[in-house]
């Protein structure tokens, strides 16, 4: 048996073709998906790349393992403590490694532990190539180390290739030679009207309109293509462009590998594929371009698509999933076994591919502490999120949108139905408890990230932020935020 795993960094499940989306975005994605089974209702629980890849390798939710942001302490997985032994339990227990204890010779091809120090991510690969850009790299640097290690080693048997790609993630960063696939064709939603534009100009918080380098309009030499702010909506249309070319350019180079699979007659039904991402990405919601800033919808639902052998492919499953499952999911698959007591969070959809069983929770708790603090319910068609700090924003401590009728979030629902709110702060109350039953730690994470100054990427960004939107139509925000954010500067 041969595995290959592509871990897409900021794909939006609603922007490939297999989940619906109207442009020819993901043509290859779409082909293994049609072999395999698509998991609809797919979720990172803890947003944004640090902690859902934290909760993918660990299995355990973020509260749990410790990460659930991007700096501080809150940035770095929980020690073991006096339980450890002569290794640790979770690097023994995580998804890579499920694949050595299988007797799979295992390979990473990926600068993520680099960038956010995360060197727990490596545990379980024999093998860690790194092109050196930490995740600045595109498609075009990744692609040829995967089918040159192809070339020498993939005729032989049980081995196991992560895959890690860049390119949807701002800024967006095709070569220059690349040719837009969508510039010339129009929004398959165009949902941000004139009226909506002119709002998101008049946006409080980092990432809006007139900063999309977070807190001001830089640009970069290096990323020529990805500008600085958006001045009118058909600026705001390429900047989707942009990403979608993106999503298309990393579909191109999974083309390539699976075409040299193909040629050498490796893709076969002894073949397994696996497609996810770490998180998606506000394109428009919120007033928010080109950031993963929020446990919001478009931020947390990613793609997972599975085609493994013996498992009845051409299906979709709607129930609720997340990122934790996987590994509970790969061991029961594989048949390896638990090292010590290790507790895994999440629950294995084994059944789910294998036979069909429904193997769904009945909700989702979503957590995002990097940009913002925010802690959301993701229920039936609602989505009801809890802001603890708003990351700059001037967000409503209660939101509630209707994903159905109301995809892009435009419409918080939060005075009309307080009995949905109650609803939704009752689950997260709820998993709260259980969750912090089971910890070993006295300490929500989310409250230490509190507790240290707010969100890492909020962290002595404010008064300059402040001087910035002096002079300008959103001058008003200067005393809301100074109000709103009163001691966190």
């Amino acid at each position: 048996m041969r595995v290959i795993m592509f871990d897409i960094d900021t794909l939006r499940a609603d922007h490939m073709g297999c989940y619906g989306y109207g442009r020819d975005t993901t043509p290859v994605m779409d082909s293994v998906a049609e072999q395999g089974v698509c998991f609809d209702r797919y979720y990172c629980p803890n947003a944004p790349c640090l902690p859902s890849r934290a909760s993918l390798i660990s299995g355990q939710y973020g509260i749990h393992n410790g990460i659930v942001g991007h700096g501080g302490t809150a940035a770095d997985m929980r020690l073991q403590g006096a339980g450890r032994s002569f290794t640790d339990d979770m690097s023994e227990n995580g998804l890579f490694m499920q694949f050595r204890r299988a007797g799979f010779h295992t390979v990473s091809f990926s600068s993520f532990a680099e960038r956010h120090s995360a060197w727990w991510f490596n545990a379980g690969f024999n093998e860690c190539f790194n092109v050196g850009n930490r995740g600045g790299e595109s498609a075009e640097m990744v692609t040829p180390h995967v089918l040159d290690w192809l070339e020498r080693n993939g005729e032989g048997d049980n081995w196991m290739l992560h895959v890690h790609y860049w390119d949807p993630h701002t800024p967006y960063r095709t070569p220059a030679d690349y040719e837009s696939r969508f510039q010339d064709t129009p929004l398959p939603d165009d949902w941000i009207a004139e009226d909506i534009f002119k709002e998101h100009l008049l946006h409080i918080g980092p990432h809006g309109a007139n900063e999309i380098n977070m807190w001001n309009d830089d640009t970069f030499k290096q990323w020529p293509k990805h500008p600085g702010r958006l001045e009118t909506k058909e600026a705001a249309k390429h900047l989707i462009d942009l990403y979608d070319d993106g999503v298309r350019y990393t579909d191109d180079n999974i083309g390539m590998i699976l075409d040299y699979l193909k040629e050498k007659g490796l893709y076969d039904e002894d073949l397994a594929i696996i497609i996810t991402a770490d998180h998606g990405e506000d394109l428009g919601e919120f007033g928010v371009y080109g950031e993963h800033g929020m446990a919001d919808e478009p931020v947390c639902r990613i793609p997972m698509i599975i085609k493994w052998p013996g498992v009845e492919g051409g299906r979709h499953v709607n129930g609720f999933h997340d990122n934790v499952d996987l590994l509970p999911t790969v061991q029961e698959l594989l048949g390896t076994e638990r090292f010590g007591s290790y507790h895994y969070d999440g629950v294995s959809y084994a059944g789910t591919l294998l036979e069909g069983t429904d193997c769904s929770r009945p909700y989702e708790i979503l957590t995002q502490c990097a940009h913002v603090c925010q802690r959301s319910a993701r229920f039936d068609h609602y989505v009801y999120i809890r802001t603890v700090h708003g990351g700059y924003h001037l967000l409503p401590d209660e939101m509630l949108f209707d994903l159905e009728a109301d995809p892009h979030e435009q419409h918080n629902l939060a005075q009309e139905r307080p009995d949905l709110c109650a609803k939704g702060a009752k689950l997260i109350l709820d998993w709260n408890d259980a969750m912090m039953k089971t910890s070993a730690y006295d300490a929500d994470p989310m409250w230490t990230v509190m507790r240290e100054g707010g969100p890492e990427h909020c962290r002595g960004h404010l008064q300059a932020y402040m001087e910035r939107l002096k002079g300008t139509p959103r001058e008003y925000g200067i005393e809301l935020l100074t109000e709103k954010y009163k001691g966190f500067e």
